[in-house]
């Protein structure tokens, strides 16, 4: 990959710590949106309300990040495929987590350097039921389930999701 670029591999690890980063290279992206998502959030729009117009918005407009598209097949099967992408993508969620309980500290008025019980809770059920509903669009295509037919059924498991979580996190509703 550096000498197609035609730069060193230094370069290339300056810009990707680990080698499963130049596969899945989107983490950041992905953190960064969910940053935006929650501090750039109308005043009257809840974290939770920000949060389900990025993962619906994203899965509209078929965005990588939301996991289903046309010939997203091969990149599932090489992560699945992979102990150290699959590893990797754990991690990722993880540090999601991590930014998101930070994030919902800082929209209650809380400290962000260590997030309270209820943050870190509602950062965990968030990032597990968008984890779910990923995991579950990506068995249906690699499945063979029409792409449309998917995201249609992404996002009514996504809209269902997020009432859910409303219930359970209404400080973050």
């Amino acid at each position: 990959m550096a000498r197609a670029a035609e730069v060193s591999t230094m370069t290339v690890f300056n810009y990707f710590p680990r080698k499963e980063d130049l596969f899945l290279d989107r983490i950041p992206e992905a953190r960064e949106l969910i940053v935006r998502a929650v501090r750039e959030r109308g005043a009257d729009e809840p974290p939770l309300a920000a949060l389900r117009r990025l993962v619906l918005g994203l899965l509209a407009e078929r965005h990588p990040l939301a996991g289903v598209g046309k010939g997203f097949e091969h990149f599932w099967r090489t992560v699945l495929d992979s102990p150290a992408l699959r590893a990797r993508g754990r991690e990722a969620v993880e540090e999601m987590e991590d930014t998101l309980a930070a994030l919902l500290a800082e929209a209650a008025g809380g400290g962000t350097d260590r997030p309270g019980h209820d943050a870190r809770l509602g950062a965990a059920l968030v990032v597990a039921a968008i984890r779910v509903a990923y995991v579950e669009a990506a068995a249906r295509q690699l499945g063979g389930d029409p792409v449309d037919e998917v995201a249609v059924g992404q996002a009514a498991v996504l809209r269902r999701t997020f009432e859910a979580l409303e219930r359970a996190l209404p400080g973050f509703a």
